[in-house]
């Protein structure tokens, strides 16, 4: 169903002379109460809109950061304190920024689920998965770059650890690391570009990727959970028999989940904002000391999936690869998946044990780069036992889960393995 903007003449006459020159309520009409949605959205459906209510409270609570923040190494750390301690406010404003960060990437990930449960990157969808995984890289990019800012413990040496990984690329690496800190280390020049990147550069690529991706979906239509094109099955007035428009239903029932995901940020915000170090490492607490280095140096938990395939590959170069082809897959899932069936309902049990053992591997791959297995090794088998070899075999094995997901797919599909349930004709 091809997105249809047309034309609407407000009453008011001030509304309609802007109106008749930049169509602005044509355009949000066409986007809401004319857009048709499936009527058979269910929870998954939520957190689309929920990352959106994210971006907004982020780039909000980051004007209001930068007005009173210092981009230089001798005086960030300390413009942070005075943020916290004597800006009216100001502790809540930075706690709805670092929390806010971490719940940005809980919804991100959720979205990216139901993705691949209900098969939304497959045909025609697969330029909208493209443009949303674009966005989880930029989105990547502008998290590391916001770590950094802090100039605590953990900033400065995270930074140093991930800065370092370009020079395994052979010839220029050296030189490209020393390019982005803009030094040897990083330092006054690293935090001044990261300012720049993280406040100015990225947030506009990343409004660009979500107002592309959001026109790209509406141009196709939404998925729904049975995988079935509404567009198919029409009335005599041209509406889909099984959609209702966005506005006011599904506007309304976002608007609920947006009050219970804003309790959910307050009470961590209010009472856990750290989340026992999960959100904001302690070391972060402390300002940054090059002669100082952390007990553990690890990123924050959203990371801790790729710096976990970093630590399992002992070659620094494969490892580096190795994180790089995992989000790569991701980008080339539409063309790895040939199935003829959308939704896992449809789907025989080969895909859903599949897509269970990838999830478990992320989420476990996640475990082992925060450092939570390798205690809990230790108090199960004691001290008898090479505790950090068998963390790394672990891990070995999650990646080798990870990855073959994708080998999975791709020769269970392409080679017409897979048998598949019965598609309805209409949603259920």
């Amino acid at each position: 169903m091809t997105l249809k903007i047309e034309r609407i003449t407000p009453r008011n006459r001030l509304l309609a002379w802007v109106e008749d020159r930049l169509p602005v309520v044509s355009f949000v009409a066409a986007h809401t109460s004319r857009y048709y949605a499936p009527k058979n959205f269910n929870i998954w459906y939520l957190f689309g809109a929920l990352a959106g209510v994210a971006l907004v409270n982020q780039l909000v609570t980051g004007i209001f950061l930068a007005m009173h923040f210092k981009p230089s190494a001798a005086e960030a750390f300390s413009s942070v304190e005075y943020i916290m301690r004597d800006v009216e406010w100001g502790w809540l404003i930075r706690y709805m920024h670092s929390t806010g960060a971490s719940l940005f990437f809980v919804v991100i990930y959720l979205h990216m689920f139901r993705g691949l449960m209900y098969g939304s990157y497959k045909r025609p969808r697969e330029l909208v998965w493209v443009l949303g995984m674009s966005i989880y890289l930029v989105l990547m990019a502008e998290a590391f770059m916001g770590y950094v800012l802090p100039w605590g413990q953990m900033s400065f040496w995270g930074a140093k650890v991930i800065i370092s990984l370009f020079g395994a690329i052979p010839i220029v690496g050296d030189g490209l690391s020393h390019w982005i800190m803009g030094d040897y280390v990083p330092a006054d020049a690293t935090i001044n570009r990261f300012f720049a990147l993280h406040v100015i550069a990225l947030p506009l690529v990343l409004l660009l990727l979500v107002a592309v991706h959001i026109l790209a979906l509406h141009e196709v239509g939404s998925n729904n959970p049975d995988g079935i094109e509404i567009k198919d099955k029409t009335g005599s007035d041209g509406k889909p028999l099984d959609g209702i428009p966005f506005h006011p239903y599904y506007s309304v029932e976002d608007l609920l989940s947006t009050s219970v995901f804003v309790l959910v940020a307050a009470f961590l915000i209010f009472f856990a904002p750290t989340v026992g170090g999960l959100f904001l490492e302690h070391d972060n607490f402390t300002e940054a000391n090059p002669l100082v280095t952390p007990e553990h140096i690890k990123p924050v938990w959203y990371f801790t999936p790729y710096y976990a395939m970093l630590r399992v590959i002992p070659d620094k170069v494969m490892g580096v690869v190795v994180m790089f082809l995992a989000i790569i897959a991701l980008f080339l899932l539409p063309w790895l998946d040939r199935g003829k069936v959308k939704s896992v309902r449809y789907r025989r049990f080969g895909y859903k044990a599949a897509l269970g053992v990838f999830v478990v591997s992320f989420v476990l791959l996640g475990a082992v780069g925060i450092g939570a297995v390798a205690p809990l090794l230790s108090r199960l088998f004691g001290s008898g036992i090479d505790v950090n070899l068998i963390e790394n075999w672990i891990g070995r094995v999650l990646l080798a889960g990870y990855f073959g997901f994708f080998a999975f797919t791709w020769v269970y599909t392409r080679f017409g393995i897979e048998r598949t349930r019965p598609v309805p004709e209409r949603v259920t």
